[in-house]
């Protein structure tokens, strides 16, 4: 097995950027979910609000300036935006509460205006600061995501069966619909959900879930639309674990961290039955 793909999504809920290489944190990969908007009230705002963050980008890094962001819309707006420094905040994701720091008022005004809400722009500068059971940063519940290219296929396939007479309802779902970290070729179909400890590279890695799916999974990223009811309907007639939709494993790293890469071998360690399935993939 190879991998094939790394992204990551600097905003949560905005576009992915695909890299060649990523470090590996202990909260997941560099520059992965670090920032997210909040509503007026604090909440997170997602896709699952508003599917129009889809459609827009931000990059890491400007210009080398750690923790910078240069964030564009579709209709050629833009604006650079620095990590903040000051207190932390509290917000909450889910409900569940954590500390965070608010971005320069530019940058929340500039999303507030842009998608017409009262929007501020906030940064995990501590891990820490969120009270898991594990580190993570803004993802929903782990740190990375990983997919297979054979299971996508074979839902795929389940997906045409179930609308064999009608091409739009059974059209192929995208891997990006999915939000993985990590897309890895050569393994079986659902072959993943059977492992408990991987290496990719020379990182390695504890199997934690399956990825419960939710509606995100039918919203086309590149224009905010929704397609439904695909892949949420062949999910539940074939992929049901419990009430959960499973797709994608939810991995946290152990050991000795470093840099995983696109062409990087993967390795499976150790096998066996998983826990149902329980977090989403923001």
């Amino acid at each position: 097995m190879r991998v094939t793909d790394l992204l990551v999504y600097p905003v949560k809920s905005l576009a992915p950027v695909v890299v060649p290489e990523a470090a590996v944190e202990p909260w997941g990969l560099e520059h992965d979910r670090r920032w997210m908007l909040v509503g007026a009230d604090g909440e997170m705002v997602s896709q699952r609000q508003d599917p129009r963050l889809g459609q827009l980008r931000a990059t890491p890094g400007i210009a080398g300036r750690p923790g910078s962001l240069l964030v564009e819309a579709p209709d050629g707006q833009s604006l650079e935006i620095e990590a903040p420094v000051g207190e932390p905040r509290p917000v909450t994701m889910f409900g569940d509460p954590m500390e965070t720091v608010e971005a320069a008022q530019e940058a929340s005004a500039w999303f507030s205006k842009l998608l017409d809400a009262d929007l501020r722009l906030v940064y995990l500068d501590d891990a820490a600061r969120r009270p898991t059971e594990h580190l993570v940063s803004l993802a929903d519940g782990y740190p990375l995501q990983l997919a297979s290219t054979a299971s996508l296929d074979d839902l795929n396939r389940l997906i045409a069966g179930d609308h064999p007479d009608d091409p739009v309802r059974g059209a192929p779902v995208p891997m990006g619909r999915f939000r993985p970290n990590v897309v890895v070729e050569g393994a079986g179909a659902w072959a993943e959900t059977g492992w408990l400890r991987l290496r990719i590279g020379a990182v390695e890695f504890r199997v934690a879930e399956q990825c419960g799916r939710c509606v995100m999974t039918t919203l086309d990223p590149a224009t905010g639309d929704r397609r439904g009811p695909e892949p949420l309907k062949a999910l539940g007639r074939h992929r049901k674990f419990g009430r959960t939709l499973g797709f994608g494993m939810l991995l946290v790293p152990v050991g000795e961290l470093g840099t995983i890469r696109v062409g990087d071998r993967v390795t499976v360690l150790e096998q066996g039955p998983l826990p149902e399935p329980d977090r989403r993939a923001g």
